[in-house]
């Protein structure tokens, strides 16, 4: 099987089929992650404003997925609280009140406790809300570090036998009776040809043009880009909740502890026709999230305060419906097998939370034509990281600690909540910061970096300071271009 596109779908697809034992590569033109899968408000919810569009099945099988994953990769994703502040004008606190109570029952729950009312003038998630905000709602979702969960994904594939070749594009394909002859090429330029029983397009914004300019073939679906653009500013406020805030044009925007420093607003949604490598956040996109937050807080947020920003291209279907924020966030696949020939399936839409069960149908779609035995596998097996003794990043981290206590607290942390149980792989016999090798920047080691290389397919600096982690934030550009002389001076040995 070959699969194109290194987003979430693409290698959650990989994942799931090398561990039926099928022969998988997954090409990807840019990074893992580069692009809609790196770009999101980072959350494994279910989509608590998609009740008022009536996506109750999109809202149940999300739901249903946010403690499968919790429970795959406890390290790099947990349950987090949200408070929703009541404003009596925009909606009634009936219909919140409704709209939870289908949140908390539409799927069983374990891990995460239901929701419930609270005093804003009692609750420390009040302080830093205007004074005339005094009832709210808090509930249930879970936070995700997006990016990893792809790269997570594309490793345990590896693991199980597929190969993934990132910065590699479908530069064309031609089908046949039984097989796909398909022509891969390098940045580099250097091209190679392989032959694939069935191809996947999990291409995201480029799924369309994989189609029609590349595979030449036709679709009965579509896709409609919208732009999600998101801002990070310094911390806002000290404690763990986040907050859900309601607007008068009936969208809402999130305001999410972020990085321990930082605080992250989002998202917007507007159509987009452009170029999705080229998609940025606009001026009017700064202004409408800072004067939207700024309606809640106390303290005015204003574009000086914002610190870095990012925006990517959700591919979602096609639909009648003139407001992006009403466009389904669900998703379809389209299998192309006429007869004998080799099977094409095309994914559209989707969103990070069900990505696993988008490959579970991906796999059942393609089982008459591929002919595997093995069946679904996915719902209990943890991610690479994430084969904890308890499902608690917290409880590893203690564990951590008390087997290398020579690593800083901060840092025990960051290894913790970034590669879980794999951090024994990434220290290896060091008994010392010294046999972590030379810090490059911050706490950031050479012995992560050469992790990052041989194991997660690290190129670059961005690769680690904005996919990878989120060291960005903290180092700086003089931090970055450290990064960058260690890859261009190590990159070879280090590979």
């Amino acid at each position: 099987m070959l699969v194109v596109g290194g987003g979430i779908n693409g290698t959650g697809i990989a994942r799931d089929a090398a561990g039926r034992g099928l022969r998988v590569l997954l090409v990807e033109q840019d990074d893992l992650a580069s692009h809609t899968s790196s770009a999101s408000t980072k959350l494994i919810h279910g989509g608590l404003r998609y009740l008022e569009y009536y996506e109750f099945g999109l809202v149940r099988k999300a739901l249903q997925e946010r403690e499968v994953l919790l429970r795959a990769a406890p390290h790099i994703m947990w349950p987090l609280r949200f408070v929703m502040p009541h404003v009596p004008n925009l909606r009634p606190a009936w219909l919140i009140r409704a709209g939870l109570f289908l949140y908390d029952h539409l799927a069983r729950r374990e891990i995460l406790p239901g929701s419930l009312g609270i005093d804003l003038r009692q609750h420390p998630a009040g302080a830093p809300l205007r004074r005339d905000l005094v009832r709210g709602f808090v509930y249930s979702d879970g936070w995700v570090q997006d990016a990893r969960l792809v790269v997570l994904n594309a490793q345990d594939a590896a693991e199980r036998g597929a190969t993934i070749l990132t910065r590699t594009r479908l530069a064309g394909a031609e089908r046949g009776e039984h097989s796909w002859t398909a022509q891969l090429e390098t940045t580099a330029g250097e091209r190679q040809t392989v032959r694939a029983r069935a191809i996947v397009n999990a291409a995201g914004p480029w799924v369309g043009h994989l189609l029609g300019d590349v595979l030449r073939q036709n679709a009965t679906h579509r896709i409609r880009n919208v732009k999600g653009s998101h801002i990070v500013t310094r911390k806002l406020f000290d404690h763990d909740h986040a907050y859900i805030f309601q607007n008068p044009d009936k969208r809402i925007i999130f305001a999410i502890p972020y990085e321990r420093e930082f605080t992250l607003i989002g998202t917007t949604d507007i159509e987009y026709l452009g170029d999705p490598a080229k998609v940025a956040i606009n001026d009017d996109e700064i202004a409408y999230l800072c004067k939207s937050a700024s309606e809640y807080f106390t303290r005015p947020i204003a574009a000086s305060d914002v610190v870095w920003t990012y925006a990517g291209v959700r591919p979602l279907m096609e639909e009648d419906v003139s407001n992006p924020s009403a466009v389904t966030r669900d998703y379809k696949l389209e299998l192309d097998a006429p007869g004998t020939r080799a099977p094409l399936l095309s994914v559209f839409g989707g969103k990070i939370t069900t990505y696993r069960r988008l490959a579970e149908e991906a796999m059942s779609q393609l089982h008459s034509a591929l002919g595997f035995t093995h069946g679904d596998w996915t719902a209990g097996a943890p991610l690479p990281g994430g084969d904890m003794a308890e499902p608690d990043a917290g409880v590893f981290e203690t564990a951590l600690r008390a087997q290398m206590p020579w690593l800083p607290p901060a840092l025990a942390q960051r290894y913790a909540r970034t590669y879980g149980t794999r951090t024994h792989v990434l220290v290896g016999d060091a008994n010392s910061l010294d046999g972590l090798g030379q810090r490059i920047c911050g706490d950031l080691y050479e012995a992560e970096l050469r992790y990052l290389v041989q194991y997660e397919w690290a190129r670059c600096a961005q690769d680690v300071l904005w996919r990878r982690t989120k060291l960005g934030l903290h180092v700086g550009e003089e931090g970055e271009t450290a990064v960058a002389q260690w890859f261009a001076q190590h990159l070879e040995m280090a590979a």
